[in-house]
């Protein structure tokens, strides 16, 4: 379901099929492990072609915590549904969404 590397300063986290409540349940505790690490976030999302209020909560919630800590959150690769939600809610002037 994910894959994560660090690239350069970056961690680089790349997800695929949906990013509904399901994947969110699994993807949780890669999330938490991303938190204890010193660098900026970035999310891989071009395998995305579904996202719910779930997977927009904890994408949120993420950018939330990171945050908090003086770290970013970028998310690539974004299209389709996941780009329309993303900008329908306008959570594109938050977090850096690149398509």
């Amino acid at each position: 379901m994910s894959i994560a590397a660090k690239v350069e300063a970056d961690l680089y986290l790349e997800i695929e099929g949906s990013l509904d409540a399901l994947a969110v349940e699994i993807l949780r505790p890669r999330f938490d492990a991303l938190i204890q690490d010193e660098s900026d976030v970035v999310i891989d999302m071009h395998l995305i072609e579904f996202i719910d209020s779930s997977g927009i909560g904890a994408i949120v919630f993420l950018f939330k915590r990171l945050r908090s800590i003086n770290r970013t959150l970028s998310l690539i690769g974004v299209h389709g549904q996941p780009l329309e939600l993303l900008k329908h809610l306008r959570i594109d002037q938050s977090i850096q969404v690149n398509s």
